[in-house]
């Protein structure tokens, strides 16, 4: 297939009311790119397209509630219909569950299953077929450094964004051939609003790694940016560590 290189013009960012997802917003909107901004929260998500319009870029808040295939579908027929159609989709929304495997309820175990692995599962399965039938697009999953290695208590969450990575690769391989590029960064810890009570924790982590501190939601947005330009027109199937060089040690 002859490569294609043509720049994106819209994206749809789900979990983009805060944290690493509301930077990618504002990130990919500062590259001209047309946003639908995706979460549960309608207050920040028009405080989120507000900052983006303050700065001149383009960006509609989408209600999403990320639980089930259905609404993986209805979101992704929100989206098209505020953009016209989807260029870039960014699986970022999620949630982490801690703590030792005997204590884990059923009830938690399908939770984070459906808002980790199903939601992005049936959001790529709606909006992929679509890339297709233009030759292009690009998706790009948000991981985790623990889907890496083993970590106490971190054994449900870890599970699903190793899913999420396993997901990323099989993706790789059955849409680039169609023209969709399927990539995924895995970011160490990261300061954010939702991280606030594991401070100490993030601290420990940071500490073994060759950075020695803790990520910015930024700097996981510039590697999600990057990996959605045409700049990375040739990688497919990769997950990204973005983690303070974790991943060297």
């Amino acid at each position: 297939m002859t490569p294609t290189t043509s720049s994106p013009s819209t994206a749809l960012v789900t979990g983009a009311t805060s944290g690493i997802g509301r930077a990618t917003a504002i990130a990919l909107a500062a590259t001209g790119i047309h946003v639908a901004v995706a979460g549960r929260d309608k207050t920040r998500g028009d405080l989120t397209v507000a900052a983006i319009r303050a700065a001149g870029g383009r960006a509609d808040f989408v209600p999403a509630d990320l639980r089930d295939a259905a609404s993986a579908t209805q979101l992704a027929a929100a989206a098209e219909a505020v953009l016209g159609h989807v260029d870039i989709l960014v699986n970022n929304a999620g949630s982490g569950a801690f703590g030792p495997t005997a204590d884990t309820t059923e009830a938690a175990f399908d939770e984070l299953f459906a808002l980790n692995v199903k939601a992005p599962y049936f959001l790529t399965a709606a909006l992929a077929p679509g890339m297709a039938e233009r030759g292009a697009g690009v998706i790009v999953n948000v991981s985790t450094m623990v889907a890496e290695f083993g970590l106490d208590g971190m054994a449900l969450y870890g599970s699903t964004k190793a899913a999420l990575e396993l997901l990323t690769k099989a993706w790789a391989a059955e849409f680039g051939p169609k023209g969709i590029r399927v990539n995924a960064v895995a970011p160490g810890p990261v300061s954010t609003e939702g991280t606030e009570g594991m401070r100490e924790a993030q601290g420990y982590l940071a500490s073994l790694a060759p950075a020695g501190r803790l990520g910015t939601a930024q700097e996981i947005a510039a590697a999600i940016v990057y990996l959605a330009s045409p700049q990375a027109a040739f990688t497919h199937g990769v997950v990204l560590p973005v983690d303070g060089g974790r991943v060297a040690v």
